[in-house]
């Protein structure tokens, strides 16, 4: 039996290390943290300086009781979680668990899973950091505090089931002020004048470098540019270099798969784990944009092989984060020298961005040669401009280059391209001079990659936190993630071209948004709620501040329980203060004015499913409601879009001899059809689908309900076999269960699907209630 236990919190992460530890070693897993604060308002005692009172999840009994085998049978136990907050408190809690003692336990860390970090983990044990702990503590302790005194306040006053947080509540109120900014936002337009030049055969692309407030300016520029001519009056030719940016941070690493592999921040950092765990790649939860020197080396060797000593650039870069946690290293691969590592396509490809972003940073400067072009307009004082950038060595741009956010926004930007041969005073003739008619545009909405930054940057929150934060955001519907189209917009296009004047009025689309995270009503009400009656708890200098004080607690510089203390005593008096506000003095409703039909009160509110108009008070048996649609806000409604909703339920016409019926739905729009429903998509609107469009839904419809049923047994009707998204699978009541991969779905008799079932976990709500049909 082996005499040391190695425990690791995944089992991949076991595994991996089992192979490097040899036959005196057993590698087990705890499945990430085996203690939480239990429910209920018995889990902190405030009086007695916040101490926490902590059980075995019920998820980890098992494994705890084994685990305590193993313990009984080693003689040395290593606690090997991850090396921050969260991977010293499940130590911590593993010790007190298991009885462990400092004579018979050790803790070690590493940020890599390779042999050589392994073996330096081992040669190096230390004991258990207890500031670290004490961070970790405080977190969770203050976060509890806030979620279980503050949820009930906003179950009360504004609607049941609501939840707040410390860090997701800021998170919430930069979104919601984001779509506030957009709302009031005035666009303002312009025109910008480009123009095409014939020099020597070849394309010049220049514009003007100012923009003219109004057309009539425009048009006037335009028309003297008839009867102008055009020369060369300047050429200025500089050098100029490119520096790669530093290697990957968590939040570096999630902005930039999200822009270049379309990852959502969650996902990006489910893939990490994975790479992170099979010893591919650094700790990937890290502020550090620090190189050990033996990953400086292994670059250097990777880049000169590659690509030759002159594209080799050694550099040191500093953190910019000012809390940086305890991380020791920039996310990297472990092997320079292996370009292409991971179990499927995704894991490809976020190691191939890791290795290209990590090599890149130690790659020398791109040297470029950059040209001004100013180009004379012979009847005025304005003139053109062109620029044009040619690269006279790669560097790392032969590797990689970082995108930005403003790739994606700019719309008016210009690739800087080689110019063709010019001299000072050479003739130009125009090809074609425009001058387009352009609007000022809002703030972007956030991505998840974007909010990750801004968060960054405001020092709200940690690594580990980021992306937690933004899924639990989405998940208690106040944000939701989604692509919205825009909206049809008239523009004037002036050209002059051959000696013409032509003004063309041309259509454009604006404010379509991709992947972008929009609040929903819930959030502006629960925001304004906080804003106004916890203004600390949502304030952004306040939240880093607390932050910086978890930081202080990590270096041993403050007292964990003095930090709640002085944080609590505050918060708890002013959740006592609302107790006197009254459900109807929270703002949200908005009385919109007066239904021309009945006379009587038109109302936007939020409702038991969410946003709604109503016609009437609250006492009145009469009164009808509609629900609002996507994109529909409770604070900016009109009274016209208002009205246009209670035309709603519709009806659409009728489809063998029954009605079709469209109307808006707890889960969105939708048509009703001989008691069965067909969602809308979005190019379809309840107001003005068509009869026959409606008709061809339900035909759909039921052809892809057909597709999907495979199978069905009279032995007991609820055991279906259906085709879903990933293949086919056996439904049974409100579960479903995998088909293993040696069965056929179409050949499964009653009696192998019931073996399925049974043979399959108990799922984790409501159990199976399964009986077998005799």
């Amino acid at each position: 039996m082996p005499k040391n236990l190695v425990i690791v919190e995944s089992p991949a992460k076991a595994k991996t290390i089992e192979g490097y530890l040899g036959k005196d070693f057993k590698v087990a897993s705890s499945y990430g943290h085996v203690r939480d604060l239990p429910k209920g308002e018995h889990a902190i005692d405030i009086k007695n300086n916040f101490k926490p009172t902590y059980e075995v999840t019920a998820d980890k009994k098992e494994v705890i009781k084994e685990l305590k085998k193993l313990v009984k049978e080693a003689e040395t136990v290593y606690l090997a979680s991850d090396d921050d907050r969260e991977g010293e408190a499940i130590s911590w809690h593993l010790k007190e668990v298991l009885g462990l003692k400092d004579e018979n336990s050790k803790r070690i860390v590493f940020r890599e899973i390779t042999k050589s970090a392994i073996a330096k983990a081992m040669e190096n044990p230390r004991t258990i950091d207890i500031d670290l702990v004490n961070a970790q503590q405080a977190r969770r302790i203050l976060d509890r505090l806030v979620g279980f005194e503050l949820s009930p306040v906003l179950w009360k006053k504004i609607k049941a089931g609501l939840s707040a947080g410390r860090v997701q509540s800021v998170a919430v109120r930069f979104i919601v002020e984001r779509e506030r900014e957009i709302e009031k936002f005035k666009s303002v337009s312009s025109y910008r004048i480009t123009a095409i030049f014939d020099a020597g055969g070849k394309p010049l692309h220049a514009e003007l470098p100012k923009k003219f407030d109004n057309k009539e300016e425009a048009e006037e520029f335009l028309k003297k540019c008839l009867e102008a001519s055009f020369s060369v009056k300047s050429l200025e030719t500089k050098p100029a270099k490119k520096s790669p940016a530093a290697p990957f941070t968590t939040s570096t690493l999630q902005q930039e798969a999200s822009r270049k592999l379309y990852f959502s921040v969650a996902q990006t950092m489910n893939i990490a784990q994975k790479l992170y765990e099979s010893g591919k790649i650094t700790y990937m939860r890290t502020d550090s944009v620090n190189l050990s020197e033996e990953a400086l080396s292994g670059a250097e060797n990777a880049i000169v092989s590659s690509y030759g000593k002159e594209f080799h650039q050694k550099r040191k870069f500093a953190a910019k984060s000012e809390g940086a946690q305890e991380a020791h290293e920039a996310v990297r691969p472990t092997d320079f020298s292996v370009s292409e590592a991971g179990a499927d396509r995704n894991e490809q490809r976020l190691y191939d961005l890791i290795w290209k972003r990590a090599i890149a940073s130690q790659m020398a400067d791109a040297r470029l040669e950059k040209t001004n072009v100013t180009i004379a307009v012979s009847n005025t004082d304005e003139h053109l401009v062109a620029n044009g950038e040619v690269i006279k060595f790669e560097g790392f741009l032969k590797v990689y280059l970082e995108s930005t956010e403003d790739d994606e926004e700019d719309e008016e930007k210009t690739g800087r391209g080689i110019l063709p041969p010019l001299t000072e005073g050479q003739k130009l003739d125009l090809r074609e001079m425009k001058g387009r008619q352009s609007f000022s545009r809002p703030p972007a909405r956030y991505t998840e990659a974007s909010l990750v930054k801004k968060l960054e940057e405001m020092g709200i929150g940690r690594p580990s936190t980021y992306a937690p934060t933004i899924s639990t955001i989405q998940k208690r519907n106040y944000v939701v993630k989604e692509s919205r189209d825009g909206t049809s917009r008239k523009y004037t296009e002036m050209v002059i071209s051959g000696g013409n004047f032509v003004e063309t009025e041309k259509t454009e689309i604006t404010g379509a948004d991709k992947n972008k995270l929009f609040p929903t009503n819930i959030a502006m009400v629960v925001n304004d709620f906080l804003v106004e009656h916890f203004p600390n708890v949502i304030d952004y200098s306040f939240t880093a501040k607390v932050e910086k004080e978890f930081d202080h607690i990590a270096h041993g510089e403050q007292r964990w329980d003095d930090m709640i203390q002085n944080f609590y005593s505050s918060f708890h008096t002013k959740v006592e203060e609302t107790e006197n506000i009254k459900r109807e003095d929270v703002n949200s409703s908005r009385e919109l004015g007066v239904d021309p039909k009945t006379g009587k009160k038109l109302i936007a509110r939020l409702g038991k499913f969410g946003p709604l108009v109503q016609i009437g008070e609250q006492e009145d048996e009469e009164k009808q409601f509609a629900s609002l649609k996507k994109g529909q806000f409770i604070e900016s409604i009109t009274l016209e879009d208002a009205l246009e909703l209670f035309k709603l339920p519709r009806d659409v016409g009728f489809f063998e001899d029954k009605k079709i019926v469209a109307a808006i739905g707890r889960f969105g729009p939708y048509i009703r059809h001989d008691s069965k429903f067909v969602s809308l998509a979005k190019e379809y609107d309840p107001l003005s689908i068509t009869e026959e469009e409606a008709i061809q839904l339900i035909k759909d419809k039921r052809e892809a309900d057909a597709k999907k049923h495979i199978k069905s047994f009279d032995e007991n009707p609820e055991i279906e076999i259906l085709n879903g998204r990933w293949g086919p699978y056996i439904k049974f009541g409100k579960n479903n269960f995998k088909i293993p991969k040696d069965k056929e779905a179409e050949k499964l008799s009653y009696a192998e699907t019931v073996e399925i079932i049974e043979n399959q976990p108990e799922p984790k709500k409501g159990g199976r209630g399964f009986k077998r049909k005799k």
